[in-house]
């Protein structure tokens, strides 16, 4: 199940609850916000290591850092050390921009290496 359809069917998830404490804010209003559709959690069940963090309303400003591949630059090393230096410097997200190289090799091991959400783009 997604945060949306826990929080409307009144499940509170982990997520919730890290979330709700990191913004200081009471765990039902977070509930609510999310069933309304005015916050999100991106907690995708795959990403084993997320430390998740809500986006919307009445919540803090969050960061996020691009990074990717280009067909002139696609070194998965480079993305990662992008990636950690991101993190370490306070970004909430990071976006997966990649165009170029192993672009699924590249979002898996960002994916597995990330501890904050990551955003990709669609592969054409």
């Amino acid at each position: 199940m997604t945060q949306l359809s826990n929080a409307r069917a009144g499940i509170i998830t982990p997520e919730m609850r890290i979330t709700a404490e990191k913004e200081d804010m009471e765990l039902l209003l977070l509930s609510e916000k999310i069933a309304e559709g005015r916050v999100v959690i991106p907690a995708n069940k795959n990403h084993k290591n997320l430390s998740p963090c809500g986006i919307g309303e009445g919540l803090s400003i969050k960061v996020n850092a691009n990074i990717g591949t280009s067909s002139d630059h696609a070194v998965i090393d480079e993305e990662l050390k992008k990636m950690r230096v991101a993190i370490e410097a306070g970004a909430d997200a990071v976006m997966d921009l990649s165009t170029g190289g192993d672009i699924n090799a590249c979002r898996k091991k960002i994916i597995t290496a990330s501890t904050v959400p990551v955003g990709t783009v669609p592969i054409y």
